[in-house]
């Protein structure tokens, strides 16, 4: 009798253990998710940014024409919490955000969003096979994947050569070319009194083959990016860049 308490106790205990976010699987990733989320699109984030911000988007021509397949790889600087709204926006598409594992705590403003916009939760001082799990079943649905190199909000006039480099592994490792979004001009979150309207342009750009080697796909992420946006280009120039310029 004590064992069948003890285990029934265990059972307990399991049930509430709050679950951990860095595990996702592709029946998350279903047609009610899917539905969930381009409503919050259109109906939430384009109302909102059509209010507060002049903003303007270019390279929409840049978007893969395969968008069904999911084997993209988002990737944008990042300058504000609306980043991933905004990259959705500019993208049209249902894109899954990597995120710190603090936005699924109970209690973060965003915990809500997170968890329901289809995100998964990052150890970003440890790596763990469950992201790459979690990234492979992603991208075996009609969803794409949504990461920001640097790491964390970065202000414009920083130094881009320094990225978290994870973002090459996975878009090599997932065989999915990368598709830099340059977040330009953000002049900072809505003000109400007085009420002053921000501005904000988005630019994607061209798709980055993951069949490039590390030091490519980070040169030309950083190119595109600071082309559009106010950051110092400090990646290293691959040396094949410096014989097309001799020849």
């Amino acid at each position: 009798m004590n064992r069948k308490r003890k285990v029934f106790r265990s059972l307990r205990i399991v049930m509430k253990k709050e679950r951990n976010y860095n595990r996702r699987y592709p029946q998350e990733y279903n047609i009610f998710r899917t539905m969930f989320y381009m409503t919050f699109l259109y109906v939430v984030v384009i109302p909102f940014m059509k209010i507060f911000y002049n903003y303007t988007i270019t390279g929409r021509e840049n978007l893969p024409t395969k968008a069904k397949s999911g084997k993209f790889i988002y990737t944008a600087n990042h300058v504000s919490h609306f980043d991933p709204p905004m990259v959705t926006m500019a993208c049209g598409r249902p894109i899954a955000y990597m995120a710190k594992k603090e936005l699924f705590q109970k209690g973060d403003k965003f915990e809500w969003l997170v968890k329901r916009l289809g995100a998964f939760a990052v150890d970003r001082t440890k790596p763990e096979i469950a992201t790459f799990k979690t990234v492979k079943d992603i991208l075996s649905t009609s969803w794409s994947l949504g990461v920001f190199p640097q790491g964390g909000i970065r202000p414009y006039g920083s130094e881009l050569g320094d990225l978290k480099k994870g973002f090459v592994v996975i878009a090599k490792n997932a065989k999915a070319d990368i598709v830099p979004v340059a977040i330009a001009g953000f002049t900072g979150y809505p003000k109400l009194k007085p009420f002053t309207r921000r501005e904000v342009h988005l630019h994607v750009g061209k798709p980055i083959s993951y069949k490039l080697s590390e030091e490519e796909i980070i040169y030309e992420w950083c190119k595109q990016i600071s082309e559009h946006a106010d950051y110092i280009n400090t990646a290293p120039v691959p040396a094949y860049y410096n014989e097309k310029q001799k020849i």
